[in-house]
């Protein structure tokens, strides 16, 4: 048997291929670079983070400061003509796609397939019967002033432009009691083309299907998955893949706030009408029966890191594009992150700066070594969580010279961070810092300069950002000036169930 969700995690928009006998899955990365997740699993419910598709995002200049709504919207994953395909919609430019023989590379740079606002969720078809290749993509009306539609599209075979330009194949504003329709994906089966795609927002929506015998249309559509008596709130989004047995599977997310978009898989079978059922007869399921899929280890992408050479894992992404000198590669362990001057120190949410991944779903206990190397007065490091609203914990030089244990906080409203207890010296200018993540991600800071952990502060209620889960993040700063600022050491990063 297997539990829900198997991605306890924010791995946003999920989308997933077959290959042989290796599955594979992206996902939304927004703002964050690396971006374009990579992983990889045999039997749908054990995976692992294997790469990332994109090394940076462009035009470079437009991500050289955090935008963590923009970016990589919802990919697809496809395998085609010995080839990996991702394409994906930034709403701010249109739809781009990479491409790789392998998936972990080398990839492509992004290619832009069609220049536009708003054009998000894009999804290819090669159909094999006739050698044609179609797209079709959804609207933000943030940048189109459109949405609740889907748009299909004539695609070049090597997947580089649009033959056309585009008819509304699914008008979700015809359907009764349908809203904000996106995320679509295109599939052909039994004689039809199919679109799963969801409908009535992230919170509280619905997964929908939609068949038709020609592309363009019409299209019949039908509520497949929803969530009915279950606690699995708007469960939709996401891909269906086949095993090499024949059974069928999807996967699709859940917004739990704080924690973002987790993933869930359910079953999936094909009812004697011709129409997909999902899970237990349209409701999501939380215990099933594991794939008919060779035994495997457990596995879940990695979260420790000891920051061999001082490199850091697969697992972390930077707020935005990096810059060289950031972190710095040297012979033994630990992570060390140069202080970056910043007049916007206060603010942790406008820093690229800040070395992130994903907070666990579960309550869990974070905690990481840092040693505060730089003797600048005002230089800080520390351990953070981080959404629209943020709390850290970390080391601060004093213009005593000596390093000070500090706890900031700043509320989504405010425009900068205040003390959310006071200071405590820390004599060797090293600290062991933690934090509790408890029911609902309330977070509670702790640290520990050698006489024992201590709390600090009040209890902290994380918050997400507006399409992201909240962040777990890593950094070092220092105030505007002129030259080197120093740097801090990060070591023994761990998170551990409690």
């Amino acid at each position: 048997m297997y539990t829900n969700p198997v991605l306890n995690a924010d791995w946003s928009d999920p989308d997933v291929v077959r290959v042989g006998d290796d599955f594979y899955l992206t996902a939304s990365s927004f703002g964050r670079a690396p971006g374009l997740p990579l992983l990889h699993s045999r039997d749908l419910v054990d995976w692992t983070l294997v790469g990332h598709a994109l090394e940076r995002l462009e035009p470079a200049g437009e991500f050289t400061g955090p935008r963590h709504d923009c970016g990589v919207w919802a990919p697809s994953l496809r395998h085609h003509d010995d080839r990996f395909w991702i394409f994906w919609g930034d709403p701010d430019q249109g739809i781009l796609q990479v491409n790789a023989p392998e998936i972990r590379g080398p990839w492509t740079r992004p290619h832009l397939v069609k220049a536009g606002k708003g054009l998000i969720d894009p999804c290819p078809l090669w159909d094999d019967d006739t050698g044609e290749a179609y797209l079709v993509h959804a609207w933000a009306k943030s940048r189109s002033g459109v949405k609740n539609r889907l748009t299909g599209h004539r695609m070049h075979p090597d997947g580089t432009e649009l033959l056309d330009d585009g008819k509304v194949v699914v008008d979700g504003d015809r359907i009764p009691g349908w809203f904000t329709l996106e995320g679509p994906k295109l599939y052909r089966h039994d004689g039809w083309f199919w679109i799963l795609a969801p409908a009535g927002g992230v919170e509280t929506g619905w997964q929908g299907a939609f068949r038709s015998r020609g592309f363009f249309g019409p299209y019949e559509e039908r509520i497949v998955l929803e969530q009915k008596d279950t606690d699995v709130n708007g469960p939709h989004q996401g891909g269906w893949v086949r095993t090499p047995s024949g059974e069928d599977w999807f996967l699709h997310f859940q917004q739990r706030g704080a924690y973002g978009r987790v993933v869930h898989l359910q079953p999936m079978r094909w009812g004697p009408d011709g129409w997909p059922v999902l899970g237990a007869d349209g409701a999501p399921v939380a215990v099933h029966r594991r794939p008919g899929l060779p035994p495997q280890p457990p596995a879940a992408p990695a979260t420790d890191d000891d920051f061999p050479g001082g490199r850091f894992g697969r697992q972390w992404s930077w707020t935005a594009n990096p810059q060289d000198g950031w972190a710095t590669q040297h012979s033994g362990d630990g992570l060390k992150l140069a202080c970056v001057r910043s007049a916007d120190a206060h603010d942790l949410r406008r820093l690229p700066s800040v070395l992130t991944q994903r907070l666990p779903g579960t309550p869990s206990a974070v905690e990481v070594e840092l040693r505060l190397d730089s003797r600048e007065p005002g230089a800080r490091a520390g351990l953070t969580v981080l959404g629209d609203a943020f709390g850290w914990i970390g080391l601060q030089r004093g213009t005593d010279g000596a390093a000070h244990v500090v706890h900031r906080f700043a509320e989504a409203v405010a425009e900068r961070e205040r003390d959310a207890d006071h200071t405590r010296l820390a004599p060797e200018g090293r600290v062991r810092l933690r934090i509790e993540i408890g029911a609902g991600a309330r977070c509670r800071f702790l640290y520990d300069v050698g006489d024992g952990p201590r709390a600090s502060g009040p209890v902290f209620a994380a918050t997400p950002w507006r399409w992201v889960g909240a962040l777990l993040g890593l950094f070092a700063l220092a105030p505007a000036g002129q030259g080197h600022a120093g740097a801090a050491t990060f070591s023994q990063f761990r998170i551990s169930a409690l």
